[in-house]
This record gives C-alpha cells, sequence and structure tokens, in this order.
C-alpha cells in the first residue's frame, strides 16, 4: 500500500478547542469576562504556588526593612480560600443554564399557557414576560459566552465562606464543641448587616435569631451541589445529594428490613452541616480538599507549564520518529505519546482531544479506521494516569489514603502500567498485520537523535522532579514549585538563547553563580545579603564550606537564569529565539494579550512571549484544575457523611454480606460499581468513593491495602471508554469523525488489560513488588529479596512473565489475528491461554470453595499456579505455531486488506 505523508494535513480537522469546550460544556469567553476569568485563575495559581514555596505562612523579605509578616493560614482557612477560587471559576466557566434543558423548557410552557388563559394583550402576561426576560438576564446563558448576574451572585456567596474562617477562626473553634447553634446571628458578626437582618426578620424568617455559621455551611453546601452540578452533571450531584439526605433521615430506614444495617441514629442539621463544612477530617474541606491543595494542583500547574513549553509537541514528535517507521508505526507513537501525556495533564479526556489532534489524523493516514484511531486515542490517553512516576492526581491520593510514600507507589505500580502499554502496543501492531498497514518511509522522517538534539531539555524538568521527590526526598509540594521554577527558567534562558547571546548569556550566568559561592564561603551571604549587611552596618557571619555554598547557590539558581535571560532579552529586545518553541495557545494568547492592551507588536517580542507563557500556564491551570478541585470537594461529602454516621462498619459487613464471602465476588462487585461510580466523572471522585465505601471489605480479605487500591484505580478508568457513557472515546470519536458507539466499543476492548491487569496484582502481589501477608504485614521488595532465586522466581518472575505473556495472548484474542486470521474457536483457547498465564486464581478459588465444602484446601500456591501457568503458555505457543504455518501457506500479505473507510 502507498505510505502516509507525515507533512499531510487534514483540511477538514475539528477545531480541538471548540470540541474539547463542547465536551466539558465550558463557556468561551470574549472581552472583559476572559480577563477576568483569568485574572482569577492567574490568582489562583499564584495562590498555590506561594503554599508550594512557604507552606501557610504569607510573609516577605524588604530589603533593609526585614521580613514583613501578613498573616498565616490554619489548613481549615487554606482549604475553604482553595474550594473558593475553584467554584467562582466554576461559576464564570460553566453557564447555570443554556436554556435548553428538562427545567428550562418547562418553564418554557408557562408564558405560553398564560397566554392561552389571559389572552395576549392581559397585564398578567405582561408580568410573566417581564418576569421571563429578568429571568433570561440573570441566569440564562445561551451562547456560552457571557457572565450572569446568578454568577456573580453565587460567586459573591462562596467568597463569604474563606472570609469568615479567616476573620473568625476562634468562634469557629468554639463551635467545633458546642455546635453551630452556638455561633453569633449575622448583625453581630458584621453589624452594618443589621438593617438588612431586621427587614428580613420582620417578615417571619429568625435571621436575627439564626447562627450565622449555620446559615454559612447550609448555603456553601448547596453551592457545593450547584458547582458539582454544573462542572460534572446531574451524576454526582444525585449521589451527593443524597448521601446528605441519608445523613439527616437514614434513621427511618427499618432495622429489621433487608437494609437495617444501614441504619443510623438521627441526626440534626446543625450537626450535619458543621461536620461538612467546618472539618477537616471529613466533608468538603476534608482529607479529600487537603490532597488537592497540597499535591494535586501544583502537578497539574506543572503539567500546564510542561505542556505550554512546547513539551507536548516535541514528545509527539519524538515519539513518531521512533516508532514512525514500523508496521502501524503512527498508532503505536499514539500509545507512547499519550500515555506520556495522560500521565502529566490527569484528564482522560483533554488528552484525547489535545493530543489526539496530532495523532488521530496520521493514524488515519496511515490506514487505521477512524473509529479505530479514535478508540486507540482514548484507551492510551485514559491510561496514562495508571502510569509513573506522575499517574495524575491518582498517585497522590494514594499516598494520602495508605500513607504509603511517594516513592513505594509508583515503583509498585510501574509493571502492571507498563504491561497495559505493552498491550495496547501488541494490539494495535496486529491490527496494522491484519490489515496491511505500513509505516512511514524512514527519509521523510526527522531522525530521533536530532529530535532529542533539539529538544532533550524538555525531559530534565521530568527528570527533575524524580529527582527531588525519590532522591532528594524533599515534599510533594516543594518538588512541584522546584520544577515549575527550573521550567520557567529553562523557558527563559531558551528565549534569550542565541548566537549573539550565548557567550554573555552563559557567562553572566557562572559569573554570579561562583560569586555567589565565593561569598558564601568566605562571609555566609549570598551576594544581596551581603550588600544588604554591609550597607546597615551590621556585622558578617562566618563562611559555609564550598558544598554547603554550592548547593544552596543551586537552589536560587532558578531564579538566576530567569533573572540573567529576562535582563539580556530587554537589553536586547530584537533577539531572536530559534529554540524556543512554545505551544501554540501561548502565541495565541499573547496575540490577543497585546491587543487587548493596545500594543500589538509586543506578541512578537521574546520577553513579553516569556511572561505570556507564565501566565498563560497559570491561567490554564486554574481551568484544569479547578473541575478536579470541585469533584474532590462534593466527592469529600460522601466519605464525610460514611464518617459522621458511623455507617463505616455496617456497610462494610453489608458489601461483605453481598458478595457471598467470596474475593473473587467482592472484587467483581467492586469493579463493576468503579465503572458504574466512573462514568462521567472525573477518575478523582470514582476514587474517593469506592475506597470509601469498598475499601475496607477488601482489605478485609487480606489484600495489601496498596493492590486494592491500585485495583480499584484501574477498573474506575475504564469508565472513561465503556458504554454509554464513554466520555473519552466520543471526545476521540469527535477528533476522529467516526461513529461514537462503534469508538467506544472499540475503546473498550483495546482497554479490557485494565479489567485482567489488576486481577493478576491483587492475586500475584509480586506484580507490585510487594511482599507479606495480612498477620506479619506487606512491605516493598528489597534487593536481598530479588538475590533470593528461592523468592524472586515463583513470586516475581514467575507472575511477571505470565501476566506480560497473558497480555499478548489476549490481545490476539481482541484483534482476532496474529500472524495470520485467528477463527472464533481460535479466539476463545487464546482467552483461555490469556486467563490461565496471568490469573489461574479465577479458576482455583471457585473451585477451592467448593471442595472446602468436604475439606479445607488450599490451591492457590504456587505448586498449583505454576502448571496452570504452564498450560497456558503451551496453548499460547501451540496455537501461535499453528497461525504461523497458515500464515506461511497462505503466502503474503497476511490476509485483509485497508479498512475500507480509513482516510
Amino acid at each position: 500500500m502507498s505510505e502516509p505523508d507525515p507533512e499531510q494535513t487534514d483540511d477538514e480537522e475539528p477545531d480541538t478547542d471548540e470540541l474539547l469546550q463542547e465536551v466539558e460544556r465550558k463557556r468561551s469567553l470574549r472581552g472583559w469576562s476572559a480577563v477576568l476569568v483569568a485574572t482569577v485563575g492567574i490568582t489562583f495559581s499564584a495562590f498555590q504556588m506561594w503554599l508550594a514555596a512557604k507552606s501557610f505562612q504569607f510573609e516577605f523579605g524588604v530589603p533593609f526593612f526585614g521580613t514583613v509578616e501578613l498573616f498565616s493560614l490554619q489548613l481549615l482557612q487554606a482549604n475553604a480560600v482553595h474550594v473558593a477560587f475553584a467554584f467562582v471559576l466554576t461559576f464564570f466557566l460553566f453557564p447555570t443554564s443554556r436554556g435548553t434543558g428538562p427545567v428550562a423548557r418547562r418553564l418554557g410552557k408557562i408564558l405560553p399557557a398564560v397566554r392561552s388563559q389571559f389572552g395576549p394583550d392581559s397585564g398578567v402576561v405582561s408580568v410573566f414576560e417581564r418576569l421571563r426576560g429578568f429571568v433570561r438576564w440573570a441566569a440564562v446563558d445561551a451562547n456560552s459566552d457571557r457572565v450572569t448576574p446568578v454568577d456573580l451572585l453565587f460567586s459573591f456567596l462562596i467568597l463569604l465562606t474563606p472570609f469568615y474562617m479567616i476573620t473568625e477562626f476562634d468562634e469557629i473553634r468554639s463551635m467545633r464543641v458546642r455546635g453551630l447553634t452556638a455561633g453569633r446571628p449575622l448583625q453581630e458578626v458584621w453589624p452594618i448587616t443589621d438593617p438588612i437582618v431586621s427587614l428580613v426578620s420582620a417578615t417571619g424568617i429568625p435571621l436575627d435569631e439564626t447562627s450565622f455559621a449555620f446559615i454559612l455551611a447550609a448555603i456553601g453546601v448547596l453551592l457545593v451541589l450547584e458547582a458539582t452540578r454544573r462542572a460534572l452533571g446531574w451524576l454526582l450531584t444525585g449521589l451527593v445529594t443524597l448521601f446528605i439526605v441519608y445523613a439527616r433521615w437514614g434513621h427511618f430506614i427499618p432495622r429489621d428490613s433487608f437494609l437495617g444495617s444501614l441504619s443510623i441514629p438521627p441526626t440534626r442539621w446543625a450537626s450535619i452541616l458543621r461536620d461538612l463544612w467546618f472539618n477537616t477530617e471529613a466533608g468538603v474541606f476534608g482529607i479529600p480538599v487537603t490532597v488537592s491543595l497540597r499535591f494535586i494542583y501544583i502537578f497539574i500547574l506543572f503539567g500546564a507549564f510542561l505542556e505550554m513549553s512546547g513539551a507536548g509537541k516535541w514528545f509527539i514528535d519524538f515519539a513518531y520518529s521512533l516508532t514512525g517507521s514500523q508496521r502501524g508505526g503512527p498508532a503505536k507513537s499514539s500509545v507512547v505519546a499519550s500515555g506520556f501525556m495522560g500521565m502529566l495533564s490527569g484528564s482522560s479526556i483533554a488528552n484525547t482531544v489535545t493530543t489526539g489532534a496530532f495523532t488521530i489524523p496520521l493514524m488515519k493516514r496511515s490506514g487505521y479506521s477512524p473509529s479505530f484511531s479514535g478508540a486507540v486515542e482514548a484507551s492510551a490517553s485514559s491510561g496514562g494516569q495508571i502510569l509513573p512516576p506522575v499517574m495524575g492526581a491518582a498517585a497522590f491520593l494514594i499516598v494520602e489514603f495508605t500513607q504509603t510514600p511517594y516513592a513505594e507507589v509508583i515503583v509498585a505500580a510501574a509493571i502492571p502500567a507498563l504491561a497495559f502499554f505493552f498491550g495496547m502496543w501488541v494490539m494495535v501492531h496486529l491490527e496494522a498485520v491484519k490489515h496491511d498497514i505500513g509505516g512511514v518511509p524512514k527519509e521523510s522522517l526527522s531522525k530521533p537523535l536530532k529530535i532529542l538534539k533539539n529538544g532533550w531539555f524538555y525531559l530534565v524538568p521530568v527528570g527533575l522532579l524524580l529527582y527531588f521527590l525519590v532522591v532528594v526526598r524533599l515534599s510533594v509540594a516543594r518538588s512541584g514549585w522546584f520544577t515549575i521554577i527550573a521550567l520557567i527558567a529553562l523557558v527563559a534562558f531558551l528565549a534569550a538563547y542565541s548566537e549573539r547571546t550565548r557567550v554573555p548569556l552563559f557567562g553572566t550566568i557562572l559569573g554570579i553563580f561562583l560569586a555567589q559561592v565565593a561569598t558564601l564561603m568566605t562571609t555566609g551571604y549570598g551576594l544581596f545579603g551581603l550588600f544588604e549587611t554591609l550597607v546597615s552596618g551590621g556585622a558578617v557571619a562566618g563562611g559555609m564550606v564550598f558544598s554547603e555554598a554550592v548547593m544552596a547557590t543551586m537552589s536560587d539558581l532558578g531564579f538566576l537564569v530567569v533573572a540573567v535571560s529576562l535582563s539580556i532579552l530587554l537589553v536586547r529586545p530584537e533577539t531572536s529565539s530559534p529554540l524556543l518553541e512554545l505551544d501554540d495557545s501561548v502565541d495565541k494568547s499573547a496575540r490577543a494579550g497585546a491587543k487587548f492592551i493596545g500594543r500589538p507588536g509586543l506578541a512578537g517580542k521574546p520577553a513579553y512571549r516569556v511572561v505570556s507563557f507564565v501566565l498563560k500556564s497559570m491561567e490554564d491551570g486554574a481551568k484544569t484544575a479547578t473541575t478536579v478541585v470541585v469533584s474532590v470537594a462534593a466527592a469529600g461529602v460522601i466519605p464525610g457523611v460514611i464518617s459522621v454516621t458511623g455507617l463505616g462498619p455496617n456497610l462494610t459487613a453489608l458489601i461483605l454480606s453481598v458478595s457471598g464471602q467470596s474475593l473473587v465476588g467482592l472484587l467483581l462487585l467492586t469493579g463493576v460499581a468503579a465503572i458504574i461510580f466512573g462514568m462521567g466523572m472525573p477518575t478523582t471522585v470514582m476514587y474517593i468513593i469506592l475506597v470509601a465505601m469498598l475499601g475496607p471489605a477488601i482489605e478485609e480479605f487480606g489484600v495489601a491495602l496498596l493492590a486494592a487500591h491500585l485495583f480499584i484505580l484501574y477498573w474506575g478508568l475504564m469508565a472513561d471508554v465503556t458504554p454509554p457513557v464513554a466520555v473519552a472515546a466520543f471526545a476521540g470519536a469527535g477528533v476522529a469523525k467516526a461513529d461514537e458507539f462503534e469508538t467506544a466499543t472499540t475503546a473498550f476492548l483495546l482497554s479490557l488489560n485494565k479489567l485482567l491487569v489488576p486481577f493478576a496484582f491483587v492475586f500475584s502481589q509480586g506484580i507490585l513488588l510487594i511482599k507479606g501477608n495480612q498477620e506479619t504485614g506487606y512491605s516493598m521488595v528489597g534487593l536481598a529479596d530479588l538475590a533470593n532465586v528461592g523468592y524472586v522466581v515463583p513470586e516475581v518472575l514467575v507472575p511477571v512473565l505470565g501476566l506480560y505473556l497473558g497480555v499478548y495472548a489476549l490481545g490476539v484474542t481482541i484483534i482476532g489475528h496474529q500472524f495470520s486470521t485467528v477463527n472464533g474457536l481460535e479466539r476463545t483457547l487464546y482467552g483461555i491461554a490469556s486467563l490461565f498465564l496471568t490469573v489461574p486464581e479465577l479458576l482455583l478459588l471457585p473451585a477451592e470453595t467448593l471442595i472446602g465444602l468436604v475439606a479445607p484446601v488450599s490451591l492457590t500456591g504456587f505448586a498449583v499456579t505454576f502448571p496452570i501457568r504452564a498450560t497456558g503458555l503451551a496453548i499460547l505457543a501451540g496455537l501461535s505455531v499453528l497461525n504461523r504455518r497458515r500464515s506461511d501457506r497462505s503466502g503474503t500479505p497476511p490476509a485483509g486488506t485497508p479498512s475500507a473507510d480509513a482516510s
């Protein structure tokens, strides 16, 4: 077949920005409203960056005046500010109503009914027409392009919470013990509101006697539901509402009924709202929001900075240069690039659209069908959240909920994640063999070493991140902060670097660096600190040793590079930047910003582009994090209710009863629940809900805690590609212009490894490099264990080898092709081989249960599982030999022709 032209463009390629906004239901704002949203987003990111750098202390040094302390925040206050920022952005980015929903349609029938009843000229009709006009002005955004008065009102109301918590924290501490009813009413908290309170109280509403904290909590919980409805839809909103209702009226469940274990003691609204709104252990501002505040946001921000720097497109180009010439190369490059970018973004939908804009047209032109192209992108993008070292937001939630060190989480997750992507690689290769899809001619591709030479520096931030986290063992927040500074320094350096400026650029940085080291060694102060000390007449302290001086200077190297680079750019504003290739959205934002301030010529200035890069990254990071923060705030209600009502043990008992006390049954129940709860919800929400509800039950069977949490994560990710919701697959179909249901079905099949792999590591925890049991405790496999042949072969090597061979067999089963076409019976045998190789326990545990009715027996030991795995290997080998011989007899090319619907 003819080779695709990698330079060919797709004239019908959709606008990915519009497609992403359509999928995520966001507004497309212009003018002052866009500036307002950008300002809030940048301020949000600045707040988070300050927390990462300085923790909760808001203070800064002023030359010659010392440290100026502004204020410090408690955890509850910081969480409230974090959530308030996200909710304000939610109310600005997501419309209250477009006027097309079921509620709006029902309300729209009122005016015609009034006209019919009273006549078109009636005064009553005039009143209703004015009322409709007011409602549409106040709340309806039909074109998704304006911020409405209702959005401003809701934003004001949510901002009252952090303001109250910061100014009246002593009262909050008191109410944690005495209850919300002990709080002061509004007119006592803020006397300026006394006339309004008096007016409202005169109507019979006892506002003057009601605790303001109670009112604030009630409004806050309602705003949580509204923000959740806008950003995430009705499913999560209804689920959270159901739990709130259950907390108040769950005591009505009869104790002698089937659901009697869910009956709880009566609880008043004051207690419920106190625990949901003024608590950092559970509720809206509980552990999930704390994880978002401390970990998730800073890494979303890091991903935004990395993407805006141009690393995303560079990595796609690099992956394409490595795999493009192979059989089915464009799809293989999609698997690699989408996994990498999905790991950083943590959003299956966003990554499917943005990365798919490059990879899907290449796959289609190479000969893959549109539906298969969209499915590959969606499946690989959703899999990025299981890929170390970043794993989206999942790794940090696992760290917090399991109290497992970050390094151990990413080590444990590595082998199964690579197994999933190995399976994806196998399937796209077999599909290429099936339809004789070749690669791109090598001469039309850039050489990998050339691309690596031109962009190797994009790998530096990821390497630094791992260095800070694993080697230096800094906190997650500090690691993210230092890495972001390094990224800004990298972009500033690239902007300033050219043939004319490289000598002064390198020379100035090196000179200041050495001078800083020298002054630290001789005086104990840096250059600026020494100058300030000498001018103020202070005494010079003792010097540092060389190693300490170098490390202290290295910690400031990023700021030094930024300062020197921007100085050179300001001195030489016409400097060209041959190495600087920022993301297209940065340049688009730079042009829009320059035009907005009336200086369009600024858009091409390197210094202005660097500033635009920083601001655009901060804005984009805030917008991406908004949905995550809303989701964890809403999801926090569910474990909050479970904790407050004491439901946990009873719920665990009920789940164990429903599963029939069977581990396989419980795992299947957990998996199905994960897919259902994950449909249309962010992964973080699914994970939080399932861990709170089902995590303890899985641990009851002795499953390692980390394995249980990863099991939930893997199955939950399937929701992004599982019909009928399959949001990531539908997004891929939109980019590929393919049938949505066909794309979703294909993506589901391509992702079946996400269902098989977690079963494998639950039953063979050596795949996660975990050892031990429930009695002795679990720990990570060490070097001594790996050197012990008697341990490492049965517990690690055999299960891992079986996993990868089983994943390969599953790929043949799904594609229906190996060297030649695989018929129905053979596909069944390949599937059996896959099961035998990967999880023989799924067959042995039911047999063990049946035999156990007669006499206790254990069938899951190595002596039993190894022969079954060997049988699976024999089946796979035999089928492969037969299939290869059939291919040799039929001759080349392999059976099948390029897809008729390929573009």
